[in-house]
């Protein structure tokens, strides 16, 4: 079997990223990427625009330029298979990896769920935490009309749909199938919508719900879901009611695969899920394996984008190359 130097496992902005520099760095490396490049991008909304300006998603000194400050979904995509193609990115598509295994001689066997088995010196997992979403534990929630995932607004125009969230996911998605003729409910556990929704949409959903074309149902939770219709409770008084719903969108958040981190030997917290790594290097617990991205966020994935974890790819390499060393010897040299 052939031993590479690295294997990532992650075709996303941030494994990408992570293939640039250890291509730099002469290094044999593979991608492995359970989709194909950028497979979370590719199932946002599909007229999602990101919150972060064009620069600040930008891989490898590649600029992303384009006509307005903020990219939207397809522009991005059609960017990063073009930064892909420009560096000659080593990557194998549909490989659903389920665990690593480190052998007693330091290297690393990798398994796919498929039975495929690749082997390297170095690991690096960039898996994101689109994958799973945060799952609200109720009556109903795997129903068909029931999807942890939001596309487009035209299979919902003239049916009742509930968007159950108040972040940034849930408002555009609300906006866009308002118009679209949906009639829409949001219920949210807060009193009002996330601090952190992008600027530019609140006054616009806040003047919807306020003409009464959006409706809302704040400091309210989730009880159960049923065909046609769900049970919603307000924390405030303890009353129930049931709402009309055709469809039904839970956009509570997504998390990183922890029963993958588990598997490949990382130690967790019970409690926030940050798995355990060195913060100047990203190596973890398990000495050859290092972490990349959102990945390593646990359940506070809004600290992550991105923009900074694009930035941990420089640091491994610079670890797994020794660079970062030389670096710390010849500032000794110089004082």
């Amino acid at each position: 079997m052939h031993i590479h130097d690295v294997i990532i496992i992650g075709g996303g902005p941030c494994g990408l990223a992570m293939g640039i520099e250890l291509a730099k760095s002469g290094l044999d490396y593979l991608i492995l990427e359970k989709g194909n490049l950028t497979e979370s991008i590719r199932r946002y909304p599909r007229r999602m625009k990101f919150f972060s300006t064009a620069e600040n998603i930008e891989i490898g000194g590649i600029p992303f330029a384009i006509s307005e400050v903020k990219a939207n979904r397809n522009e991005a995509l059609q960017y990063y298979r073009k930064v892909a193609g420009y560096y000659h990115l080593n990557f194998k598509l549909f490989v659903d990896v389920e665990k690593t295994e480190k052998q007693a001689d330091g290297t690393f066997l990798v398994y796919g769920k498929g039975g495929e088995i690749f082997q390297s010196k170095k690991v690096v997992l960039a898996t994101g935490y689109f994958d799973v979403p945060r799952m609200l534990n109720v009556p109903g929630e795997d129903l068909p009309h029931v999807s942890h995932y939001y596309d487009e607004p035209f299979k919902y125009s003239y049916t009742n749909v509930v968007l159950v969230g108040g972040s940034n996911s849930s408002v555009e998605a609300a906006l866009e199938l308002y118009r679209h003729d949906a009639h829409v409910t949001i219920v949210h556990k807060e009193a009002d919508f996330r601090t952190k929704v992008k600027y530019w949409l609140v006054p616009d959903v806040k003047n919807r719900v306020k003409e009464g074309k959006i409706h809302t149902r704040f400091n309210s939770i989730t009880r159960a879901i049923e065909p046609g219709r769900m049970q919603i409770e307000n924390l405030e008084t303890g009353e129930s009611e049931w709402i009309n719903a055709d469809f039904v969108f839970l956009l509570v958040g997504y998390l990183p695969d922890e029963h993958l981190l588990f598997r490949c030997g990382i130690t967790l917290d019970p409690v926030t899920k940050v798995p355990s790594y060195n913060t100047d290097t990203f190596e973890t617990n398990v000495d050859g394996l290092y972490l990349c991205g959102t990945v390593m966020a646990g359940v506070f994935t809004e600290k992550i984008f991105i923009e900074n974890g694009r930035d941990h790819a420089a640091a491994i390499a610079d670890h797994i190359t020794g660079r970062e060393i030389r670096k710390v010897k010849d500032l000794i040299d110089r004082i």
